[in-house]
């Protein structure tokens, strides 16, 4: 049977992992081992990331939509609750950005919750 030479291979997988670990501090950028491991722990950390920024982003939301409640003499689990009797489906991320950037129709919905919820 005929030998298969792997040189073409491995170096085109060398070269993905290098790639990969451009700007990388000290050896983990020149040394395959040290580069291939430092790859595999980013990838590990980037996806644990994708998740956790789904957290974050939502708390932030909540942070903006409270203060924004407060503002409107209600607090954030009120004025949800009241959003929700009134059956305004609005989500998170637009509440939060009105709340930022359109504080008079955020001061609609509040009202809005408010009654709903008297």
């Amino acid at each position: 049977m005929a030998r298969i030479k792997r040189a073409v291979n491995a170096v085109k997988k060398r070269r993905k992992v290098f790639k990969m670990s451009k700007g990388y501090f000290g050896a983990k950028s020149k040394q395959y081992r040290a580069a291939s491991q430092q790859v595999m722990k980013s990838m590990a950390y980037a996806y644990v990331g994708r998740k956790l920024k789904k957290r974050e982003y939502r708390k932030l939301w909540i942070a903006r939509i409270n203060a924004g409640a407060r503002i409107c003499g209600t607090t954030y689990s009120r004025m949800i609750n009241g959003l929700k009797i009134a059956g305004v489906d609005v989500n998170r991320k637009v509440l939060a950005d009105l709340a930022v950037n359109d504080m008079d129709a955020f001061k609609k919905l509040a009202d809005v919750a408010i009654a709903a919820r008297a």
